[in-house]
């Protein structure tokens, strides 16, 4: 399974994320969750560096099966970070629509957000 933890500030904003684990949906290079878990998370990770310029300390294995991501610019109140804030929440409702339709796959762990249906 895939497991989702966003990690969010006082005022509920965005600081970062992890994904751990491997869904298990399909064979090793099929696995339609995975691959949509990736290209979402992946992709939103792209958007905030090529969009905003806001530093991220990111991290991956080598296997596929963790992914995390801290802001490093997610305290201040700039333009950039609320850019950066509004792609993350994008790839939170892109994993969410997953989860719907996938949920034994995956699980969201969004204590300051919106769970999925």
């Amino acid at each position: 399974m895939i497991t989702v933890r966003v990690d969010r500030n006082a005022e509920g904003r965005i600081t970062g994320f992890t994904i751990n684990g491997h869904a298990g949906s399909g064979p090793r290079g099929f696995d339609l969750v995975c691959a949509g878990v990736s290209a979402v998370s992946f992709g939103a990770l792209n958007a905030v560096d090529e969009l905003t310029g806001v530093p991220m300390e990111v991290r991956k294995s080598p296997d596929g099966g963790h992914l995390s991501c801290w802001l490093s610019g997610a305290a201040d109140d700039g333009a950039a970070s609320a850019k950066a804030e509004l792609i993350l929440e994008a790839m939170l409702v892109s994993l969410r629509t997953i989860a719907v339709t996938y949920g034994k796959f995956i699980r969201l762990i969004d204590k300051g957000g919106r769970q999925p249906c």
